[in-house]
């Protein structure tokens, strides 16, 4: 499948990688959702995950992954509920552990490669709904989840339809691009949040681990002393070769869309895979000025002034074409 150059007119009074990226969290608006289901989920080892619903019980689902850090106030997360539900379908948003505010219960967390934990849900969504995930869409790390089950499932993948939207494709290269310049300002702002939610969990229950967290100052020493550690990889290196969602996506099955910014200040222009890597279900729409998980457009329309809300409706409808 050839990488298509993206419709997408960006907002003229955002220009650059970083204004995009920083002004939806910054200010766009998270409506309110008053028919909001909240729903725990207890899994085998004794933790738990929670989803967010919204919509009609009988609609098709849509799973929303959220990215690191992420959580229902993220930008895209309530606005994102609030438009599949009045397009008819019942999103579903999965919290990742210890991100729906409360803590999970064992040492080990979440993490970039967490398919499995995928699996699970999609599972756990069929069995209790009696009827499979319609489509996934997930976002940055939530998008490497995601590349990362679809290629291992194959064909086996229970959904119709997917989308990526700003994946870090290779995790060395968004850990190695995120400890540069100006990018440096999302690594520190996520890393606090990462450190506040460590310090929080294990005043709660003694830590498997020795690190002081005052001398941690970049991904690469957090995955190298916290991430892989916690989730039994040997080390930073390991975790990143093994879960870089790249390497998955000549093997997707399942009509997949993968939104992209060419400048996305998370990673390098090179870590985005090419043409030869791209299966026949896979489309890569890359863009010029949409940053990281920002794509906002120069006009408004019906669909709002966010790219991906367009573009996921757009994605969803043509399976239903004739």
């Amino acid at each position: 499948m050839p990488v298509v150059k993206s419709a997408f007119v960006p907002a003229w009074w955002l220009p650059g990688a970083h204004l995009p990226t920083l002004w939806p969290s910054l200010f766009r608006h998270r409506p309110d959702l008053p028919q909001l289901k909240r729903e725990r989920v207890e899994l085998p080892d004794g933790d738990f995950l929670d989803l967010s619903w919204n919509g009609d019980d009988q609609a098709p689902i849509v799973l929303l992954l959220h990215g690191l850090e992420g959580s229902l106030h993220s930008h895209y997360a309530a606005p994102l509920l609030k438009t599949l539900a009045e397009a008819g379908y019942l999103a579903c948003m999965l919290h990742f552990r210890g991100c729906s505010g409360e803590p999970n219960r064992l040492p080990r967390s979440y993490h970039s490669g967490d398919s499995a934990e995928l699996q699970s849900v999609t599972e756990h969504i069929h069995s209790s709904r009696q009827r499979p995930v319609h489509a996934i869409i997930g976002f940055s790390l939530g998008g490497n989840v995601l590349l990362k089950w679809l290629g291992e499932q194959g064909h086996q993948a229970n959904i119709e339809r997917a989308m990526a939207v700003s994946v870090p494709f290779l995790l060395d290269q968004a850990a190695d691009r995120l400890n540069q310049g100006f990018s440096r300002l999302y690594q520190k702002h996520l890393l606090h949040s990462m450190k506040k939610k460590y310090r929080e969990k294990f005043s709660r229950m003694p830590s498997p681990l020795q690190v002081d967290l005052n001398q941690i100052n970049s991904f690469r020493e957090y995955d190298e002393q916290i991430t892989a550690p916690l989730h039994g990889f040997s080390g930073a290196d390991d975790y990143y070769r093994r879960c870089s969602s790249r390497q998955f996506i000549p093997f997707i099955r399942i009509p997949t869309l993968i939104l992209h910014d060419r400048h996305d200040p998370f990673m390098w222009p090179h870590t985005v895979p090419t043409e030869q890597e791209l299966p026949d279900e896979v489309m890569l729409e890359l863009t010029e000025g949409g940053g990281h998980a920002g794509f906002i457009c120069n006009q408004a329309d019906a669909q709002g002034a966010y790219w991906t809300d367009r573009r996921l409706l757009e994605w969803l409808k043509e399976d239903k074409q004739p």
